[in-house]
């Protein structure tokens, strides 16, 4: 059970990662406040993991039974799921963050004096769509096992953690990747997202169709 417990830190840690992309996080971050102190930085980095965490712990313990309140099957989720993963891959990709933040608000955060830690530091840049679907799917597959549950709520935690490391590190890594190094780096993790997506769609299409 450890073993199981450690695998299932291992691919929830991994996929939190891909998808919160703490790098390319922590660039948006230094774009957004340009005109800030570092102690204004330092809070706004961590009132907005705070908020992103608890949203992404809370999604994924509670999902599962607002899904089976709605009458939707696991399967359905699965499905679209990977599909909604795969959309946030390929703006990855392509460098265009619909289902994050647009560029008009990340613009507007830039122009304006108003605190950006809830919105759209901690959602949807760090609680978006995608890593809220993906607690869910991680959840369901635990089928209630308390070590299962436990590794995906302390992956949450670890991913968290490095993002608020990323944030407070966001001048420096701003320097240091640049405009380019971030959208090398978003473009990886987009193509790696993408796989994730399309096992995760499959194995929903598996069960929906009883395919071996």
């Amino acid at each position: 059970m450890l073993w199981t417990a450690l695998n299932t830190f291992t691919y929830a840690l991994v996929a939190l990662l891909v998808i919160v992309d703490p790098p390319g996080t922590a660039v948006v971050f230094a774009a957004m406040t340009p005109h800030d102190t570092p102690a204004e930085r330092a809070s706004q980095a961590r009132r907005a993991c705070l908020v992103g965490g608890i949203v992404l712990a809370v999604f994924g313990l509670a999902g599962a039974s607002l899904l089976e309140a709605l009458g939707i099957g696991l399967p359905a989720m699965r499905i679209a799921g990977g599909a909604l993963l795969f959309l946030t891959a390929a703006e990855m990709v392509t460098d265009k963050h619909a289902l994050r933040s647009t560029d008009s608000e990340r613009n507007a955060a830039i122009q304006t004096d108003q605190d950006i830690a809830i919105f759209p530091l901690g959602i949807p840049l760090i609680a978006g769509p995608g890593a809220m679907t993906t607690m869910v799917i991680l959840h369901s597959q635990t089928n209630g096992n308390p070590w299962l549950v436990g590794a995906i709520e302390a992956a949450v935690l670890v991913s968290i953690l490095v993002t608020l490391l990323a944030l407070l590190s966001a001048r420096f890594l701003a320097r240091v990747m640049g405009e380019t190094g971030a959208s090398v780096a978003g473009r990886v993790l987009g193509v790696l997202l993408a796989a994730l997506a399309v096992q995760i769609g499959l194995e929903g299409l598996h069960e929906a169709f009883g395919l071996k």
